[in-house]
This record gives C-alpha cells, structure tokens and sequence, in this order.
C-alpha cells in the first residue's frame, strides 16, 4: 500500500459538465440542486453541516421516498438498500462516485482555514456522471474559472432586498430577530436578558448537537419565541423566518486568531434575514459600533472580495512509513490559486503520535500506517488540547492494531460516563461532546465488533442528552407564559382563561394571577414585558367573565351578600365594595371594589344590586334610628336627642345628654322607644 504522491496534476483541471451555480444567499441554489438531482436516476449532494444535511434529507425523502435516500454523515449514517440518492456531509462525501449527479453546496468554504482543503479537494475531483454543480458565494467566480477548465458559471440574483437598518438597543430591535454573538457566555447573557425583556429566546451555536439546534431553531420557527440568539452557525444555509439580523460582536475566534470578520463573513450572516420574496434588513446592537458606509455598501450590494487561493492538501498519502505519511502530508500545492492548507486536528495529532515509541512500534507496516491515519479522522467534538485529543487516539488506535477492534469493556465505559442527563447546560453540552465522539466511532466501519448495537446505543444517549439539552436552554431562556400570552395577542385570539374556585386565574394553563370579586391582581412574580403581557392577556381572557359575573350578582340572593363591621361588602367572602361616610350617616356612599375593566350597563348593575342591599340592611338593622329620623312629632329637646342617636346609630353617652333627658316630655318619649342607650350600664333611663 506504498502510494508515492503525485505532482502530475495538470494545470488546470478539466471542469466539463461542471456548472457553479454563485450567488448570495436567499437565491434558491440549493432548491435548485435538490431540483437537479432528483431528476437524474442517481445523485449525491454534499452539504457543510450535518444539521443541514439533516434538513435537506428530509426535503428529498419528500420529493422521492425515504427508501431511495441515504444519508451520510461521520456520526449518522442510514443506507437503505438500493438507495438511489446520497445526502451527506462535505468531508462524509467519496472521493469517486458512479452517481450521475454530484452537488457541492457553500463552496466559498474551501477557503477556510480549518476546513477549506477538504472542500477543494470535492471542488477538484469529484463529479457525476451527468452533471455536476458547485453551489455557493459570487466571490469564487474567478477562482473556478482558473482551476477548471471549461466550468459553466452561472450568477443568481437575491430574491428579496438586504438593507441596513442601524444601530439599536437589545431591547429595542423588532421581532423575529437573530442577534450574533461568538462565544457562549456571550449568547448566554444575551439570551438571559431578552428573556426578562421578551419572554425568550432559542440559542443555535455550534457546539450543540444537531437534535438540539434543531428544536431550538423549531422554537423560533413556531413563533414561541421571537428572538434566535446564534453564532455564525445560522449563516451557513439554515432556512429561518428572520426579518432583521443584528450583530452583538464583530470579531472571532477562527481557531487560530482573534480577528475582525470579513465583508463577505458579515453578508453571509446578514443575509439570512429575509425569506424568498420578503425583505431583510441588518445592523449591529450592543457594543458594537455602526457600520461604516463602504462596509453597508458591499454588503447591501453582496459585492465582496473575490476569493484567491483555496487551502489545499494532498489526497495522496504515502503510507510506507510514519515519516512518508508525513512528507506526504506536507507536499506543497501544485498550481497557482492552491495553497497548502495550515496542519488540521488530524495532521497535529499524527505529529503527536508519532513522537510515541508505543506507536511507532506499532506502525510496521503500510496497513497499520494508514490505519493510524484513519483513527486520526476522529473529530475533536471535545475541543480538548491536541496533546488529549492525540492521547485518546491512540488508545483507539492501539486497540485496532492488536486487536482489529475497539475493545468492548473500554467502548462500554466511556459510553457510560456519557449516560446521564444530570447537570446544568455546559455539563450537558460536555457530555453531548463525549457521545458525539463514540457515535463516530461506532459508525466507522470495521472499528467494533459489535457495530450495530454500538450505533443503536450511542445514538439514543445522544438524543436523550440532546432532549434534556434542549429542555435546559429552553427553560433557562424561555418563559413559556410570557411566549404563549404574547403569541396569542399577535395572533388576536381570545385567550383560554379558567377560573378555579378560590379565584386562580390559568390563561392558556400558565398561572396570571388572582381574580376576587371585579378585582384581578396580577402574578408578582411577572416584570417588564412579562407584566405587560399577563396583564393584558388577563384583560381579554377575563372580559366575558366580567359580565357573566356582574350579571350572577344582579341576580344574587342577600344570603350571598355580607356586609363586614369594617364597612367592606363581600359577595361569596370576595369584596366587591366597601362603604365610606356621606353628608347622611343613614346613606353612606358607596365605592365599588371594581377594576376599571368593569364598565358600562355590567358596572351599573353591580353598582345598583349592591345599593339595594346596603339599603335593605339599614333599613332593616336600623329600623328604629330610620323611624326616628323621619319622626315629624318630636319637636325641641326631643329632636336634638333623635338628631344626636341618628348621627351616633343610637349609641351616646348618658353623661353628655344627662340634662336634656331630664326635662324631655314623657308625652315626647314614644318615638324613641325600642331604642338602646347602650354605651352605659347605667343608662337604664334611656329604655322603654
């Protein structure tokens, strides 16, 4: 398996039959593609992420079955027999094909540092047999037409209108909204405060698994939430209702710098806002400064760099000794407008191993050379030091070389570490991380003994951790009663409210507060946006229960009415009203315990059927004080006696009226009868 590497490579490379297909996004290039391909009797597409990969599978599987499609990826692989049509990731993709149709979806990442060279190696050497298209940015228009010979290009415009939209707060840009950040801790806090304000957000970055990105972006999707806090994994093809993207940060973390993102990085991301035939706008937030004009210019007019050179690396590997494979690694690029692509995870882990004497031992042969090199494949999910990640392939490694296989026990407890959906967010994300790893491993063919059970296996931990992942996020960044009220105001539905009998108010089943009487207070636990929405929601759930309420106490028997020594009238034990002092101590005025949501005929029925029953108590309780007050023979002394009992509901002291009862007419006495002087004990001159 001696393979010398080859500098025989023409010039330019032939490119008939191959059609790239450039232009912004939002041009329907990659509809095209999936298009194309299922009008050919065989196909494959190539897509940069799984996540995608997984979306456009499923948009095949539509068009032509599930049972022509495979899908193919390093930690998912389904391959139906018979299967006409391919799916995969961009480094999943064979490097020969017999397929009549090959696609090759965001080209312009061959120029990426980390991931470029396996990009331009499909660019250069993969093709149907029919027809082939390159999918991605106008910036690669030059580049394809100097490598290939022939290449058909053909430029789409945007469908809608990408515009500028300025600078505005986090907590002033409009809804449906994807605000970009570089880092965790960033989208972290972001998210947290457009929770408060808001109601929620969804999170996308790329460090969450495929299953969990894609219900946090079904979150956004389904209008549960109106905000999408991401990193630039929303710019590679992802299809989301976004109106307007802003940037929280500008600069990135590109794996080997901290750096500025470019023109062309900047359209990419901006340019998901905006679906089909509706516009998009774009613009910064945060501590990011305004954009400068000439920056606004290239990106409303997708007018970019044009690309250069595009990483390249060998594909033809020596393996007759670690040191060739080396060599080989390290061949230069052999035509103008390729430049030999900067050492990847793998190339910096087989430096690592090969300074291990256990390893070398282990190389003797160009088989286990290559062997090595394929263990060295495995991707780094853990974001470890490449001195662990090296560490972990080569227990990998030396399980293959002296046994054919991984061993069971140790697949099995790393396997196990993973199982368990304990922990806060970056503990899962950590563990999602670990399972990723042996779900690639499982997936290798001729790696474990028991392939199928270790795929089955790895892959139900993974969703299950992804599952709770997804339930974290969502219950850190999303209050589900704020998301659900504020959906239902746009949507300009009538919210569903209960009413349980102690007077808890459940609109669409989240708790809002308390309705006693025509009162309703609030949730206190709600603040900004989230009090704003309960209470108007509350309002228009509960309008109907207003007056079927005022209309049951119209009609309410007295025996449902009390009326407390604290002046407070209370219907079935709630207050509806309290009584205050009027001109008249025999009329006080009554106010009604009443929200101003209570109007109209509903407000004076109340109004009315309490008046009747305040009226009826004094009438009835005060009998006697009513009959003195409208006693027209009591005349002189008597009348400031009966004047002074009314104002006082027949309770005086018999010291202050002492004189005046001395020389009141017996003939004059009739009227008070019945009343009680109570107040003293020796008060017995006032009874009759």
């Amino acid at each position: 398996m001696n393979i010398q590497p080859k500098h025989t490579e023409p010039l330019i490379l032939s490119g008939r039959d191959v059609t790239a297909v450039l232009g912004p996004t939002n041009t329907g290039k990659t509809h095209l593609a999936i298009e194309r391909m299922v009008a050919h009797e065989s196909g494959i597409i190539g897509l940069p992420l799984r996540l995608l990969a997984r979306e456009v599978y499923a948009r095949v599987c539509e068009k032509v079955g599930a049972h022509k499609v495979a899908l193919i990826t390093g930690e998912e692989k389904i391959q139906p027999p018979g299967a006409r049509y391919s799916v995969c990731t961009v480094e999943a993709m064979p490097r020969e094909t017999d397929a009549a149709f090959v696609a090759i979806d965001e080209v312009q990442l061959a120029g990426d540092l980390e991931r470029g060279h396996i990009f331009t190696d499909r660019i250069l050497h993969l093709r149907g047999r029919q027809e082939t298209l390159l999918l991605g940015a106008a910036t690669m228009h030059g580049i394809l037409q100097r490598l290939l010979r022939g290449v058909s290009v053909v430029t789409r415009p945007r469908l809608s209108h990408l515009a500028y939209a300025g600078s505005k707060k986090l907590t002033r840009l409009p809804r449906r909204t994807a605000i970009v950040a570089f880092s965790a801790d960033e989208v972290y806090a972001i998210a947290e405060l457009i929770r408060r304000q808001q109601g929620g957000a969804a999170v996308v970055l790329g460090a969450l698994s495929p299953r969990t990105r894609n219900a946090q972006v079904a979150l956004f999707q389904s209008g549960d939430v109106d905000y999408l806090i991401a990193t630039d994994a929303i710019g590679m093809g992802l299809n989301l209702d976004l109106d307007h993207v802003a940037f929280a940060q500008n600069r990135k973390f590109d794996g080997f710098q901290y750096r500025n993102l470019t023109a062309a990085e900047l359209g990419q991301i901006a340019g998901r806002a905006g679906r089909h035939l509706r516009d998009g706008t774009f613009g910064v937030t945060g501590q990011v400064d305004p954009l400068d004009e000439e920056l606004i210019k290239k990106i409303e007019g997708h007018d970019f760099d044009p690309v250069k050179v595009l990483q390249w690396r060998t594909a033809h590997f020596d393996f007759a000794s670690l040191d060739a494979l080396k060599r080989s690694i390290e061949t230069n690029a052999p035509v103008e407008g390729l430049t030999r692509a900067l050492p990847a995870v793998d190339a910096q882990a087989l430096e690592h191993l090969s300074r291990d004497e256990d390893i070398r031992a282990l190389t003797t042969n160009a088989k286990r050379v290559a062997l090595l090199w394929e263990a060295c494949a495995l991707p780094d999910y853990r974001r470890i030091a490449p001195a662990q990640h090296a560490d972990l392939i080569a227990s990998i490694y030396t399980d293959l070389a002296r046994h054919g296989h991984v061993d069971e026990n140790y697949m099995a407890e790393q396997v196990r570490r993973a199982d368990t959906t304990e922990g806060d967010i970056d503990t899962l994300s950590h563990r999602i991380a670990q399972i990723r790893t042996w779900t690639f491993v499982s997936n290798r063919p001729g790696w474990l003994a028991d392939q199928a059970h270790w795929q089955e296996k790895t892959r139900e931990i993974e969703d299950r951790l992804s599952d709770a992942l997804h339930e974290r996020l969502t219950k850190r960044f999303v209050d589900r009663r704020t998301s659900v009220l504020m959906r239902r105001l746009r949507e300009n539905t009538m919210p569903e409210a209960e009413i349980s009998p102690t007077g808890t108010v459940l609109v669409e089943g989240h708790h809002v507060g308390e309705l006693q009487g025509f009162r309703f207070t609030a949730d206190q636990t709600a603040g900004g946006e989230d009090a704003k929405a309960v209470r108007t929601a509350a309002q228009k759930a509960l309008a109907a229960e207003f007056e079927s309420r005022a209309e049951r106490f119209g009609a309410s028997a007295n025996g449902d009415i009390a009326l407390g020594s604290d002046g407070t009238l209370r219907w079935i034990g709630a207050p509806i009203g309290t009584l205050v002092s009027g001109e008249d101590a025999l009329k006080p005025r009554l106010v009604l315990l009443a929200d101003e949501q209570l109007t109209g005929p509903a407000r004076d029925k109340v109004a009315a059927r309490a008046e009747r029953f305040v009226n009826f108590q004094i009438e009835s309780l005060l009998k006697p004080l009513v009959d003195l007050k409208s006693a027209d023979q009591i005349s002189g002394i008597g009348r400031g006696i009966a004047f002074q009992l009314v104002e006082n509901f027949g309770l005086i002291n018999r010291r202050d009226i002492a004189e005046e009862m001395k020389s009141l007419d017996r003939k004059a006495a009739p009227p008070f009868a019945g009343l009680a002087c109570a107040s003293a004990p020796t008060m017995s001159s006032c009874r009759r």
